[in-house]
């Protein structure tokens, strides 16, 4: 139940890494406004949108060891009114964040016994946001592979050779306490893993007959004709993991252990990232950085509401921009900074946002094609990476460097859908 695969890649950056796992552990495990079984159903919900089985794999069995119902594993339509309200404003978050609005915000907080407090929707807001550039970061790095039940299997991380996680992040208090603690609960409850996927594999094999020929009983029910067409269409990877209706994962005293496809955690799955500047022009106008910003508006306002966090995103996002880059911009003939801005600032292009003080033209002078096209792919629609991309930008440049640059696009991500949520709070507040 924890992060292996991405904490092998950030340790390639031990400083970086110690300050995400910091803020991890702060969202999931400390004291904050929302239960500990609605984080993880959150995470779910939020990984969902993208795909991320090995994220969703994860908050699964961390979502039952910390008390949560299995039932609501089957899906949306059995969970509580107040979390699946969430769904409307993870799905814009996730795809458009520059559609959410102050009434998406009331909606939340007015719906009578199912309310929100603010304390608890900037909680969600943020785990939200977390998990939808953390998802970024899983396809990015190729850490989706070999991951639980429907691991993508096709990117291979590279290891970190002779020197492990535990040398990586050596001198680091707070990562060897994580890991020690962490350790200590891989030893106490590893064969509880083992077992637990033991189980959901055999399951799964158990019920794919089953759930096939119901599948063929219900294509029959509703017309030949129907059915066949269905099952050509369901011949792709992209249909058969959102579209097969598999039922959840259940051993015989009916007890849910997962579900079978990431459907039954997302309503509207049609919905997706569409290019900002093909939107409509009664849809909403270019942010501008100048009017609100992390600095002067959404760290005190996060913070405010949810205590301490807005700290701890804020030494996360001057982490990624102090770390050093300046072999990839030597490669690129400028300094440091400017490359790492431009990457900063591509990405907050694509959903919409702009900063009066830059020259757009240096974007398309410093980052070449395929490397445009790359992090377009992880940031606005992660699940479509694979391994050719991943090999073919920059392939001068080393693994550490391709790390680097995704975790540029993690905490760009994440801060464009907090500036977007964070501005329609204010508003609704105001």
């Amino acid at each position: 139940g924890r992060l292996e695969a991405v904490t092998q890649q950030m340790g390639y950056h031990p400083q970086y890494l110690d300050s995400f796992l910091k803020t991890q552990h702060y969202l999931m495990h400390m004291d904050g406004p929302l239960p500990f079984d609605c984080r993880h159903y959150i995470a779910i919900m939020a990984a969902a949108r993208h795909q991320c089985r090995y994220l969703v794999n994860l908050h699964v069995l961390q979502f039952l060891r910390a008390g949560g119902d299995p039932q609501w594993l089957r899906g949306l339509e059995f969970i509580p009114p107040k979390l699946r309200n969430l769904n409307e404003i993870n799905k814009i978050l996730a795809h458009r964040p520059w559609l959410i609005t102050k009434e998406h915000i009331e909606k939340l907080l007015k719906i009578s016994e199912w309310s929100w407090s603010l304390a608890e929707l900037v909680h969600a807001v943020v785990l939200l946001a977390h998990c939808h550039a953390l998802a970024s970061f899983v396809f990015g790095c190729g850490c989706e592979q070999d991951e639980g039940l429907g691991g993508r299997g096709s990117l291979k991380p590279l290891s970190l050779g002779n020197q492990c996680f535990c040398e990586a992040t050596a001198g680091n208090s707070y990562s060897q306490e994580l890991l020690r603690i962490n350790r200590k609960r891989s030893l106490d409850s590893c064969m509880e893993l083992d077992s637990l996927r033991e189980r959901m594999q055999r399951i799964h094999v158990e019920t794919e007959g089953r759930d096939e020929m119901r599948l063929l009983q219900q294509d029959r029910e509703e017309g030949e004709g129907q059915g066949a067409e269905v099952g050509v269409q369901g011949g792709t990877e992209h249909c058969s993991d959102l579209s097969a209706g598999l039922s959840p994962l259940a051993d015989t005293d009916g007890e849910v252990t997962g579900a079978t496809n990431l459907a039954c955690y997302m309503q509207d799955p049609d919905f997706g990232y569409q290019d900002f500047a093909r939107r409509d022009e009664d849809q909403t106008q270019v942010f501008r950085v100048q009017d609100y910003s992390w600095e002067d508006h959404g760290f005190s306002l996060v913070n405010r509401l949810y205590s301490d966090i807005g700290h701890l995103l804020d030494e996360k996002f001057r982490m990624v921009d102090g770390l050093q880059s300046s072999a990839m911009a030597k490669r690129q003939g400028c300094e440091p900074s400017v490359f790492k801005r431009g990457i900063w600032n591509y990405i907050h292009c694509m959903f919409g946002i702009r900063y009066d003080d830059y020259d757009y033209a240096e974007v398309n002078q410093l980052l070449e094609r395929m490397l445009k096209v790359y992090i377009k792919t992880v940031t606005c629609y992660p699940e479509k990476t694979n391994s050719e991309m991943f090999d073919r930008f920059w392939k001068q440049f080393k693994h550490s460097e391709k790390v680097h640059v995704n975790l540029l696009i993690l905490e760009a991500r994440m801060q464009a859908e907090l500036l977007y949520a964070l501005q329609a709070i204010t508003q609704y507040m105001i």
